[in-house]
Order: C-alpha cells, then sequence, then structure tokens
C-alpha cells in the first residue's frame, strides 16, 4: 500500500468495515535511525499513533482494535531497550486513559500479562478499571503476547479443566483474545511481509495490508487508506 500522505481521505461504505482491526507497530527504530535519534525516540513518537488509530476507529464505529504492543520475543532486545519501552508503557497508560475515557473507549490487554513489571500492571489495572464501564471501541494492548504461547496457554487450561479432546470452540473461548471478533483486517506498517509470531488462530481468514510507512508517522489518512483497500477485498473464507 503506497503512501498516503497529503491525500484526500477516501470515501468508505460504513456498512462493510471490518468489527477487528489488528496493527503490527512496526517501524518505530528505522524511524528514529533516520532522524539520529535513539531507538525509544521512535517508541514514544508512537504513542502519537497510536492516539490518532484509536480516534480514528471510535470515529468509524469499529468494534475492536488490537494493538501488537510487546511481543514474547521483545525481551531479548537490549534491556536498556526492554526498560525504557517499559517505563514508556506505563507513562503511556497513565498519561492517555483521560484521553480514552473521553472517547468513550474500553481497555483490555491479551498476553501473559503477570510477566511484565509490577508498575506496568498497576497502571494497566488502574486504567482498565477506570474505562471498564465504557461502551465504545475496545482498545485491545497485546502486551507480552505471543500466539503460539497462547494457544498452548489455551490448550493447557482445558487440561487443567479435565478435557481430553477439544475442539475450535473450545480452544477459542480460552484464548487471551476470547470474547473478541476474530480480526477481519491485519495491518503491518514499516513494509515488512512477516505475521511475527502475531494473531495466528484468530487472522486464520483476516485480510493483510501492508504498508511502507513507519509506525510513528501513521495516521488516520492511512488507517483509511487500508480501509478503502479492505473494502475492494473479496472475502471468500475458502468458498466460492
Amino acid at each position: 500500500m503506497a503512501s498516503t500522505k497529503g491525500a484526500a481521505l477516501p470515501a468508505l461504505d460504513p456498512k462493510r468495515l471490518p468489527k477487528h482491526v489488528a496493527i503490527i507497530m512496526d517501524g518505530n527504530g528505522r524511524w528514529a535511525k533516520a532522524r539520529g535519534l535513539p531507538r525509544v525516540a521512535g517508541h514514544k513518537a508512537g504513542v502519537e499513533s497510536v492516539r490518532a488509530a484509536t480516534r480514528a476507529c471510535g470515529e468509524l464505529g469499529i468494534e475492536a482494535l488490537t494493538l501488537y504492543s510487546f511481543s514474547t520475543e521483545n525481551w531479548l532486545r537490549p534491556q536498556d531497550e526492554v526498560s525504557e519501552l517499559m517505563r514508556l508503557l506505563a507513562w503511556a497508560l497513565k498519561g492517555e486513559t483521560a484521553e480514552l475515557d473521553k472517547n468513550n473507549v474500553r481497555l483490555r490487554a491479551s498476553g501473559r500479562i503477570s510477566g511484565l513489571p509490577e508498575a506496568v500492571r498497576e497502571e494497566l489495572d488502574r486504567s482498565m478499571a477506570k474505562l471498564a464501564k465504557n461502551t465504545g471501541l475496545i482498545l485491545n494492548l497485546a502486551l507480552n503476547y505471543g500466539s503460539r504461547a497462547e494457544i498452548v496457554d489455551a490448550v493447557n487450561s482445558l487440561i487443567k479443566e479435565g478435557a481430553r479432546e477439544v475442539d475450535e470452540a473450545m480452544i477459542g473461548g480460552r484464548l487471551y483474545t476470547a470474547g473478541l471478533p476474530d480480526p477481519d483486517l491485519v495491518i503491518r506498517t514499516s513494509g515488512e511481509m512477516r505475521i511475527s509470531n502475531f494473531l495466528l488462530w484468530q487472522a486464520a481468514y483476516a485480510e493483510f495490508i501492508v504498508t511502507p510507512t513507519f509506525w510513528p508517522d501513521f495516521r488516520k489518512p492511512d488507517l483509511h487508506a487500508a480501509l478503502f483497500e479492505y473494502q475492494h477485498r473479496e472475502r471468500r473464507f475458502g468458498g466460492l
């Protein structure tokens, strides 16, 4: 998908919008490197893109937005970068909750949340409690998230419950995203053509759109362009 910088917003069909959009937010480090900045500057700049995408999805009446915020593999990054990411996450949760509340956004998290630092878990709990009664967009943060780990956790949960055989519905009901519709559209920024262990089960029939735009530059026109392309795809779900 080409860059949308300076482009007018395309006309979208409100009857053909996805219920659930998921985004792999990629390119923060390369955005910072191109500007001679430390990688954490790219992560911090990406907070504005989160705000823009959340507002735009809420305005359109989309049901859920899942953002791949921190993967299980991200712990392998340099320790100083991981520490800065955790501090930034706690800071963003504290600073953005009022904005989310004003826009009637609910917040949930998917992943091995117990493995996050205590300060992050506390801010996450506070934010989710503050936003729990809202009725608009569900903002789902994939934190300490890995899709293979998610499937393993779901199966182990069923084993602990005594299941001897499982079916798709049983596994789906134990995934971190249980209760959310499967994503209709997965967007990846920065031009990379990888799924990166993200929503492997849930995205089985999602449409994928890749944009060369780095995440810190992703704004409302980029989202609308992806939605416009999505609306011009023919979704057959394996049929004719």
